[in-house]
């Protein structure tokens, strides 16, 4: 599922009415947070020093070799069937079923003159209404996020290419599209050991602020599986600095997954950030998860065909190419390579990523608070 993704392209992209409304609805905390960033901040996620001495990556990679690697993206993969289970479970068979219906009526009161009544004609437009009302609402409101996980790309991926130094993002083009940047204007979140208790069910995460990029607006990447705690996500993104900077032989050759749509995959999606957590879990824990196996499966065989009903993605020529002796190096995405109305919308949102100057002040510690003199009753 391809919903943060989606949501993210849908912000940096929005139209002026709707952000002067959203931005009505905001409280003034919430206000005063989106303006909180500081050029200091950004700097320190923009770190080439080695961040672990254990890289290594959790997947799955698709591709390693002397000039590329593959990586699978995605902010919600183990989310993935939900929607897939809405579609194929819920909006196509009420479609299906008042198409049906609205066609049957139709057919009887054209051949049948002798039951054509008040009535069936009644119920034929009725029919035919309801009919129309779902195709219409689902065309206009539902496909847009059925092909967050149904008939678009199986995967987003991303490759590091190593000769090149560049860094390529595969998208739908409603998520961005495809993208290039040069591998030293990539920021890292999996840096700092003292973030270490927060990357349980999260994602390494790699921005691009337009600082670097000169794009009007950020770009991200969550890269991989869940984490499960520690310091996976300083491991991986250590395992990918040092691929880019010293080359295959520095990191442990990783093992490679497959991009045909593997029901395993569907299936082990569901327990990501979870190995750690339920290996220290209670008995009752793991007997509860044991009750809910059905629903596991459900969602698994959703999943998976998702993916089924998904295409391998393909990289431009020039991409798949990169590289290669006498190849073209891919040109750097710039504001001209989107679409004039997209263009727009993303220069009348680029006050979004400002930076204040210099680093962000250190908070004030909070005075403790005197207790109050307890009165002695006399």
């Amino acid at each position: 599922m391809y919903l943060i993704e989606w949501e993210f392209w849908q912000m940096i992209t929005e139209s002026e009415p709707k952000r002067k409304a959203s931005k009505a609805e905001m409280t003034s905390s919430e206000i005063r947070m989106t303006n909180e960033f500081y050029a200091g901040d950004l700097e320190e996620e923009f770190n080439f020093q080695p961040a672990s001495e254990k890289p290594q990556t959790r997947g799955p990679v698709y591709a390693f070799n002397e000039n590329f690697m593959e990586m699978r993206c995605g902010g919600s993969e183990e989310k993935r069937g939900l929607l897939t289970l809405a579609v194929l479970g819920g909006i196509i068979p009420v479609i299906s079923v008042t198409t049906i219906s609205a066609v049957s009526f139709l057919w009887i009161d054209i051949t049948d003159h002798a039951t054509r009544s008040f009535i069936t004609v009644t119920l034929t437009l009725i029919m035919t209404l309801i009919a129309a009302t779902v195709i219409y609402l689902y065309a206009k409101h539902g496909i847009k996020l059925t092909r967050l996980e149904i008939l678009t790309s199986r995967h987003l991926l991303i490759r590091f290419n190593r000769i090149t130094q560049q860094v390529h993002l595969h998208r739908p083009s409603y998520c961005g599209g495809v993208v290039t940047f040069p591998w030293k204007t990539t920021g890292s979140t999996g840096l700092y050991p003292e973030d270490d208790s927060l990357s349980v069910g999260m994602r390494l995460g790699l921005i691009w602020h337009p600082i670097h990029t000169g794009l009007p607006h950020m770009e991200m990447a969550l890269l991989g599986k869940q984490g499960q705690g520690g310091s996976e996500l300083r491991d991986e993104w250590e395992f990918i600095r040092r691929y880019m900077e010293e080359g295959p032989h520095a990191v442990p050759r990783p093992r490679l997954s497959t991009q045909l749509p593997s029901p395993i995959q569907a299936f082990s999606a569901q327990f990501e950030g979870l190995g750690r957590f339920f290996r220290k879990s209670s008995w009752l824990f793991k007997l509860a998860m044991l009750m809910v196996w059905p629903a596991f499966v459900i969602i698994g065989t959703a999943h998976w065909a998702s993916l089924l009903l998904c295409w391998r993605p393909r990289w431009p020529k020039v991409i798949r190419e990169a590289g290669l002796p006498g190849k073209p190096v891919p040109s750097p995405t710039t504001l001209s390579d989107y679409p004039p109305e997209i263009q727009e919308r993303l220069l009348a949102n680029a006050d979004r990523w400002q930076l204040k100057p210099g680093k962000r002040p250190a908070k004030k510690p909070r005075k403790p608070r005197t207790p109050k003199a307890r009165k002695i009753p006399t």
